[in-house]
């Protein structure tokens, strides 16, 4: 791992830069696939299949039997634990819905919202170098508290045609019976346009490599919302003397074997505490069957002392990290000056594997620096708020004289007289 000591303030935006994503390069491939989806439907599905996870289909749909077959191969251990999660992510999301209240902001004019769910929304779950069955619990859970009337599940079969147990367990778990073949940019196209088997959806949701990454970005221009942009995993550990050097390299590590364009940063203001995260990392990598996954990840992460915890904190706001580990002595005062992160781990027994699976805070969360901006996935990802409102004759002429002022002052004669006319009656 990169080592900075005592970095100036002004080197800060080159220091804390992220592992850039060539989104621009592979734009004339990813819109040839979108195009050909957009046209020729399941046929380019199944031809891109063939192509890309080297599988001939015969149907995009997963099949009731294989539901129910891949049930039996999920073993009493995994299901239990998919179980508890599943229960502490629902029980979290539940505590999020809406409650509408009714504002009277002057008499005889009352306004409300309502929330109500998107209709149709796609939930894309990678395959790659891992199953992530946990990400089909963070997203298809809050859809279904929510009240989303369509949900389908996207997912990239193995050679076999086959998807992954757990997948299909974690899916009907959470409710998900539509479940399709499909992965990469031709999954992302599919449900943003619709094909014979696979329906257009109104909202996409779910992480994804590269050429997810671009499809997602290309597709919600003018085509279908996206849940938030994306960009490789990645996570800061602001630490003090107190922290534990064992379990800050763990938590680095952990990160780190995600992918080889993760991102983990130490944060410290001990000089003692980083060096012995230092060894501790090597001692840890070598014991790890994705070694080579995390060692080309740490090429890109980073060890930084800083002078004091004034100087960690405003460092890492401005890192604005997709997930935080404060592990110090103050943990719970400094976490009140974050404010900007995704999802924050607090002392030192919160490991970020925990909102990962199984503390019931949502995993899929903003990266590249956009928690500045954006939130992780909520319950609110789900919902849309409408607004209402209900005025009287009384509400009226209390508001109308105003509205027809402004309206006049704009020029917009129109605007005035729907509110005259009611006024002169």
């Amino acid at each position: 791992m990169n080592i900075i000591t005592y970095p100036e303030r002004n080197t800060w935006a080159d220091l804390l830069k992220r592992p850039t994503l060539q989104t621009e390069s592979l734009r004339e491939t990813v819109l040839e696939i979108l195009n050909r989806i957009k046209f020729e439907g399941d046929k380019a599905v199944l031809e891109y299949e063939e192509k890309f996870d080297k599988v001939q289909l015969n149907s995009l749909l997963v099949s009731e039997e294989e539901i129910a077959e891949a049930e039996k191969k999920v073993n009493i251990e995994l299901k239990a634990a998919i179980t508890l999660a599943y229960n502490n992510i629902r029980t979290f999301h539940a505590a999020q819905v809406f409650q509408g209240k009714k504002i009277t902001t002057l008499p005889g004019v009352t306004c409300w919202q309502k929330a109500v769910a998107i209709e149709k929304v796609g939930l894309y779950i990678p395959g790659g170098t891992a199953p992530l069955f946990s990400t089909v619990l963070m997203l298809a859970t809050p859809a279904q508290i929510a009240g989303c009337k369509e949900i389908i599940l996207c997912t990239p079969p193995d050679k076999e045609g086959k998807i992954h147990p757990a997948i299909l367990y974690a899916a009907k778990l959470a409710g998900i019976s539509r479940i399709f073949k499909a992965g990469g940019v031709q999954a992302i196209g599919a449900m943003a346009y619709g094909t014979e088997s696979i329906p257009k959806v109104y909202k996409i949701f779910g992480p994804g490599n590269q050429y997810v990454t671009a499809a997602k970005q290309q597709v919600s221009l003018r085509d279908v919302a996206i849940d938030m942009p994306a960009g490789p995993s990645e996570v800061a550990v602001l630490a003090d003397e107190t922290a534990n050097p064992v379990f800050v390299a763990a938590d680095l590590l952990s990160q780190a074997e995600h992918g080889t364009d993760s991102q983990a940063i130490l944060i410290t203001t001990n000089e003692t505490l980083l060096k012995a995260v230092t060894e501790e990392v090597e001692r840890q990598l070598a014991q790890l069957p994705r070694k080579e996954i995390a060692s080309r990840s740490l090429s890109a992460s980073k060890l930084i002392l800083v002078k004091n915890m004034d100087e960690a904190v405003e460092m890492t706001n401005e890192y604005a990290p997709e997930h935080l580990i404060i592990e110090t002595k103050d943990y719970m005062e400094i976490s009140e000056r974050i404010v900007n992160a995704g999802s924050v781990f607090l002392g030192y027994y919160s490991p970020e594997s925990a909102g990962d699976y199984a503390s019931g805070t949502n995993h899929t969360l903003p990266t590249n620096g956009y928690a500045k901006a954006y939130s992780g996935v909520s319950l609110d990802s789900f919902i849309r708020k409408i607004t209402f409102q209900e005025i009287t004759p009384e509400g009226i002429a209390i508001i109308g004289p105003a509205i027809e002022v402004m309206a006049a002052n704009e020029q917009l004669d129109a605007h005035k007289n729907a509110v005259s006319v009611r006024l002169n009656k």
